[in-house]
């Protein structure tokens, strides 16, 4: 691996697939004139990469948009139909997944690695980098070492890098009851300030017994806000009315 700072991207192709349809993207369009956040792994659908990695960056690319990057992008030395059914199966929607299936563009940022050992052939190393019209202005490599490290090319990293006073969306999960007045008012409430939140429906083999042993509670909504126990509606109304 090499860290290629201060020295322009390789002009390639990346051959990907959207909606079925090939669609050739042009690395000199892709980066001249913007600011572009790019993080590169190993392999799709491979555990690190699928649970930690592109989720990451795919939760923060707002936050990252907000702050003068133009587009948050995730690179892998796979083909264009393993790409787009990677990028359908986490439900992307904000980060720009692409192929590059003949490590051309890896090769030219000094990333392309052998994993024959794993029997994957030649593979991106894991990186991240921060590309400001074709130059590339900031490298995070994860060190040289057996394994799949995974240190420094994380999305908090990068962002702490462009934006070190970004503020980060909190992390909200809602458990709820379908016909539940009171979840109802809870979600509407959090819409309204603007809070994104996962749902956990009761019903769907969500007991209320796993409530109870979760939240220490058996009634509808329990919220849990950045990982801390807020409660049911009334604790929500008044964790909002204390904010503000």
């Amino acid at each position: 691996m090499e860290n290629r700072e201060g020295t322009h991207i390789p002009e390639v192709t990346f051959r990907a697939r959207r909606d079925g349809d090939w669609h050739d993207v042009r690395s000199k369009e892709l980066f001249a004139g913007r600011r572009v956040v790019v993080f590169s792994l190993p392999g799709a659908f491979t555990p690190t990469c699928s649970s930690t990695h592109l989720p990451r960056y795919e939760e923060l690319s707002p936050v990252f948009v907000q702050n003068g990057v133009d587009e948050v992008v995730c690179l892998s030395v796979n083909d264009g139909f393993v790409m787009e059914a990677w990028a359908k199966d986490q439900g992307v929607e904000h980060v720009t997944v692409l192929p590059d299936g003949n490590g051309e563009f890896t090769a030219g940022v000094g990333m392309l690695v052998d994993k024959a050992d794993l029997g994957f052939g030649k593979r991106s190393w894991r990186y991240s980098m921060l590309v400001d019209d074709g130059v590339i202005e900031k490298m995070f490599i994860e060190p040289n070492k057996p394994g799949d490290p995974f240190e420094v090319s994380d999305a908090d990293t990068m962002l702490a890098y462009v934006a070190p006073d970004a503020v980060r969306p909190a992390a909200v999960t809602l458990f709820t009851k379908p016909g539940c007045p009171f979840c109802a008012r809870a979600k509407a409430l959090l819409t309204e300030r603007g809070f994104h939140y996962e749902e956990i429906e009761l019903g769907s083999g969500v007991s209320y017994t796993s409530l109870r042993n979760v939240t220490g509670a058996a009634t509808t909504p329990q919220v849990y806000i950045d990982g801390k126990l807020v409660g049911g509606l009334d604790s929500l109304e008044a964790y909002f009315a204390k904010a503000a």
